[in-house]
């Protein structure tokens, strides 16, 4: 079964040296990698009044020692050993070639092995670093992160986090506000905070003082763990770690943790927003924790069983536009498995657009209950687009759990609707489910695999990156195939043309949180793509959707003074010419608003 991971720390490495017991390094490796790759490097410093070859009996040593480490542990696997000089220069290069997302050093005993300094580490690391120190337990309880914004408080976070996975250690991050209120700087804290308030299984500190190196070593005790960031100041600083994490490192007996990324310090640290990158720290958790496979779900009797337990009912609802050709297959394919194989779905209704083809008469030949969007709920108009359709499906349907796919799909699969289904009934906490596939273009007689998404990759993705980061792990927001509660989708509104599907992402997170949305791999979707003049009113359309998003958030109007006419650029032969369209997103009202709607629901 294929799992999903976010980017965590697979590869980490951990230098061998004679005459240096690097026990606590190993074992934070082992904490911080979990299942991935602890390389062993070991390193031979020379004598500079010798030939190399010299050190040849303390390399058999060094070997002999990695071998033995190798045997106790199945993640640790053997480097090359290195005899040189400059035992330092010989890590820097070895790092580059194994390319590991962590070095994690003992201190004392590695920088005394190999006659190197804090500030040369710091400052010529090619990769991320973590200094270890005191007594260090293979598997903490208890993790204490002390953040204050600062540019290394997102690694700090992630090698917490990390431990916690691997180890089911309990984490509580420490912030300290500066007592003299002339000194405090919330803005450094300020997109942290944003980040930790989503991350529920962290538990909050906060202390007031002016003595922060203080207020975490009296904090710190109970914790078998202490993680935090260099201070930010320049590389060449007397004090390379800074004086917190240097009082920290001394004067603590039980383990510590000091982290500093590879980037190199911003020019302005106090201007350096935590949260802009510790964001990455929410969407990666998320992205391992919320991201599944259809596969997990193809045993239909599970799934039924779940459903019966929980007693909810679920609806299935197609929208559709002059879809004649894949209509029939789409129903025939999905009622065979679900409402008669394996009766997990309750109702299936198709949601017309007013085609003018076979559409409608197809469905209503294979049993299916068929609405026109136009006619439905008349008294609100009939306007045009897919968010039209699906809005009024919600007053059209009966289920708990609603599920939409689109009609336009040359490969329907059941996969399509139980790897949806799966994860709202394996999960109660999840409100939305959105599906991702691959989108193979076809080209004359050819199908070329690597295409598709273009409005997805080009306006939608960049833009949740800028203003919803929190987003920007989902693959495909834009795809038709996904599904939610009742109880969330009934109380938001629906944008009624292509904006719809980013529209119900932005709100669901702002409703209801991060957490409550999840993504599923459906695989593979074939189906009809758009010209190139469609997907550029979609992404128009798109945009107009994300700007009254975040006029929600900031309370402020935007889109009235925006122009919402789309000149679109035509040529006849012997000249260019404007073909003017407008294109204006509307928005629908949460349905549970309208009084039609309540009045069904309480029948």
């Amino acid at each position: 079964m294929r799992r999903y991971t976010g980017p965590v720390f697979q590869k980490v490495l951990v230098p061998v040296l004679n005459n240096c017991d690097c026990s606590g390094a190993l074992a934070a490796a082992r904490a911080i990698a979990g299942l991935g790759e602890v390389i062993l490097l070991g390193l031979v410093r020379a004598s500079p009044d010798e030939p190399l070859s010299a050190s040849a009996s303390e390399a058999r040593q060094v070997r002999q020692t990695m071998r033995e480490l190798a045997n106790e542990s199945h993640i640790f696997s053997l480097g090359r050993v290195h005899a040189s000089t400059e035992p330092a220069r010989e890590l820097f290069k070895a790092i580059i070639d194994e390319d590991p997302d962590l070095l994690i050093l003992e201190w004392p005993c590695h920088f005394d092995a190999m006659r190197t300094t804090l500030a040369e580490v710091m400052q010529r690391s090619p990769c991320d670093l973590a200094v270890v120190r005191g007594a260090m337990i293979a598997r903490p309880q208890s993790v204490l992160v002390a953040v204050r914004g600062g540019p290394y408080a997102e690694l700090s976070l992630r090698i917490s986090l990390s431990i916690a996975r691997n180890t089911q250690a309990k984490v509580a991050s420490l912030h300290i506000v500066p007592a003299h209120p002339d000194r405090i700087q919330e803005a450094p804290f300020r997109g942290l905070a944003r980040v930790l308030h989503q991350l529920p299984e962290i538990k909050h500190i906060e202390i007031q003082t002016d003595e922060p190196a203080q207020a975490i070593l009296e904090s710190s005790q109970g914790y078998d763990l202490v993680v935090l960031g260099a201070s930010a100041q320049p590389e060449k600083h007397a004090v390379p770690f800074g004086p917190v994490a240097e009082r920290i490192l001394r004067e603590r007996a039980a383990g510590v943790i000091v982290v500093k990324t590879r980037r190199p310090m911003p020019l302005d640290p106090a201007s350096e927003l935590a949260g802009k990158t510790a964001i990455s720290v929410l969407v990666d958790k998320w992205f391992a924790e919320n991201t599944f496979h259809a596969d997990e779900f193809s045993n239909l009797n599970e799934l039924l069983e779940l459903k019966r337990k929980q007693g909810v009912s679920i609806s299935l609802a197609l929208p559709a536009l002059n879809e004649e050709k894949t209509v029939g297959n789409v129903i025939q394919t999905l009622k065979s498995v679900f409402m008669e194989s394996a009766p997990l779905v309750d109702e299936i209704v198709l949601m017309d657009s007013d085609s003018t083809d076979q559409t409608r008469q197809i469905a209503t030949g294979l049993g299916v209950p068929v609405y026109i969007h136009q006619q439905t709920l008349p008294r609100y108009g009939a306007r045009v687009g897919k968010g039209e359709a699906l809005w009024k499906s919600l007053y059209t349907t009966r289920g708990d759990i609603l599920v939409w796919i689109d009609t336009d799909i040359v490969n329907i699969h059941p996969r399509f609707v139980y790897g949806l289904l799966g994860p709202l009934l394996v999960n109660p906490r999840l409100q939305f489910v959105k599906g991702f596939y691959r989108r193979p273009i076809r080209v004359g007689d050819t199908i070329e695999a690597a295409g598709g998404g273009r409005v997805t990759e080009l306006t939608a993705r960049p833009l949740l990156n800028l203003f919803f980061p929190e987003l920007s792990g989902v693959i495909q927001p834009l795809s038709g195939e996904y599904g939610g509660r009742r109880q969330a989708l009934e109380r938001l509104p629906f944008s009624s043309g292509y904006g719809v599907e980013i529209g119900l992402l932005i709100d669901i997170l702002e409703h209801f949180g991060l957490n409550a949305v999840a993504q599923v791999d459906l695989l593979e979707r074939i189906h009809h793509n758009q010209p190139l003049e469609s997907l550029s009113k979609m992404s128009f359309a798109i945009i107009q959707t994300v700007i009254r998003k975040m006029e929600h958030r900031f309370g402020r109007n935007i889109l009235e003074e925006v122009n919402k006419t789309m000149k679109r650029i035509r040529y006849e032969p012997g000249r260019f010419f404007l073909d003017i369209e407008e294109i204006a997103e509307l928005e629908r009202p949460a349905m549970i608003d309208l009084p039609e709607y309540l009045e069904i629901r309480n029948k």
